[in-house]
């Protein structure tokens, strides 16, 4: 199972960008995937998730301003970043629990896209 993120960049502040995460590979059911996110010095935390079912969850930080969304092939995972703030600043991770043949649900994870945001 592979995911591969895209989409990151520079911006300024009060702008836009669009995330995405293609997953590959041998992939019997996805459980639900997210996007997380590492600033320097700081550990990694929870920007969204959504679940098989579409449901969705944000943290306090980015509701209202992000959404999280997938394709109904589950191959292509989006976050939608709106009025991005400079604390929006991070390496962007997808995750995705993921059921592959033999192996049982595994979280897996994408290499990190850099979201950089100018005051």
């Amino acid at each position: 199972v592979q995911l591969q993120a895209s989409g990151g960049g520079l911006v300024q502040t009060g702008g836009f960008l669009r995330l995405s995460c293609a997953a590959s590979g041998s992939i019997v059911r996805i459980r639900s995937m997210g996007w997380y996110r590492q600033a320097p010095g700081k550990q990694r935390e929870l920007v969204a998730t959504i679940t098989s079912g579409g449901s969705t969850n944000y943290a306090d930080s980015v509701k209202g301003r992000f959404t999280i969304s997938r394709d109904n092939g589950w191959k292509t995972l989006y976050l939608q970043m709106n009025s991005l703030k400079p604390e929006d600043t991070a390496a962007y991770y997808c995750n995705g629990n993921v059921l592959a043949p033999g192996l049982g649900y595994r979280d897996y994870w994408g290499q990190g896209t850099q979201v950089t945001v100018s005051s």
